[in-house]
């Protein structure tokens, strides 16, 4: 329980987020985008294999969501403390999910409509890896956290970079919205990361170099041909989570007020693989 943040030094980045995505801010993939002016012979086969891509890495949803359904539950297996710290934090992992189910939607849609190809064969190629069980192996909590921040945050990128390459309205219309839900997502991961830092300091500066030091992309290492097909699209826009350290950097510098050796060797870590990458 002492590695955790209690319920109350949670809540208020779970309020944050949830004030930031009102009614009025969120879209779905049903009615939003203009589906009959989709069009793939607007894109190269490198932009169309970036779409495959992208849709099978946000169809894992399921397995995402199951990783914080199996490490924060919310049943009676826990002490009530800690009940309700992950009840606070399953406000937010629900919200998270339907946001990403929306974009593994949205990409689907897309894939469709422009005549990428038809549902029936994506159903069958995506059931190929989504029934493959995600795993992230780590035992404290911040290291969760920590790994989504980096995730999120090179998704974000990626979404950003892929539509600056392209020239098709309705894929534009997509990635736009996909990259703006990333950053509230990274946002969010951020403020959780900080109050780690503010409330435990020192004690998880180690966890957090641990996944760095082992991170890997959601299904690098489960999908086969991860790497060949990450390498192929690199032509179209470069998806490489070392992208995001700046953005880690950024929040370890200011997680605290009181810098200190740790910390100062975390970050440092953190930029030489950067650099490295």
């Amino acid at each position: 329980m002492n590695r955790l943040l209690t319920a109350a030094q949670l809540a208020p980045a779970v309020d944050t987020y949830l004030a930031a995505t009102t009614p009025g801010r969120r879209w779905d993939a049903e009615t939003t985008f203009a589906w009959d002016a989709a069009d793939a012979d607007r894109l190269t086969e490198g932009q169309r294999s970036a779409v495959e891509f992208v849709t099978v890495i946000e169809d894992h949803l399921p397995g995402y969501f199951d990783i914080y359904h199996r490490h924060f539950p919310v049943d009676d297996t826990v002490e009530p403390e800690v009940f309700a710290h992950n009840r606070e934090l399953y406000h937010f992992t629900v919200r998270w999910a339907s946001e990403e189910d929306t974009h593994a939607r949205a990409l689907a849609r897309y894939q469709a409509a422009s005549g990428i190809t038809d549902r029936d064969t994506l159903r069958g190629s995506l059931a190929e890896v989504g029934a493959q069980r995600f795993e992230l192996p780590y035992e404290h909590p911040v290291q969760f956290f920590a790994y989504a921040l980096v995730q999120e945050k090179a998704t974000q990128i990626y979404y950003q970079q892929l539509r600056a390459a392209i020239d098709e309205p309705v894929l534009t219309d997509v990635l736009t919205r996909l990259s703006r839900d990333e950053a509230r997502h990274f946002t969010f991961m951020a403020d959780v990361v900080s109050r780690y830092l503010r409330h435990h300091g020192d004690a998880v500066v180690e966890p957090i170099r641990d996944v760095i030091a082992t991170f890997r992309m959601p299904l690098a290492d489960t999908m086969r041909g991860y790497w060949r097909w990450a390498l192929k699209i690199a032509d179209t826009a470069r998806y490489d989570h070392t992208d995001a350290y700046d953005s880690l950097i950024h929040v370890l510098d200011r997680a605290t007020a009181a810098r200190t050796d740790k910390l100062d060797e975390l970050m440092a870590f953190v930029a030489a693989a950067r650099t490295v990458a």
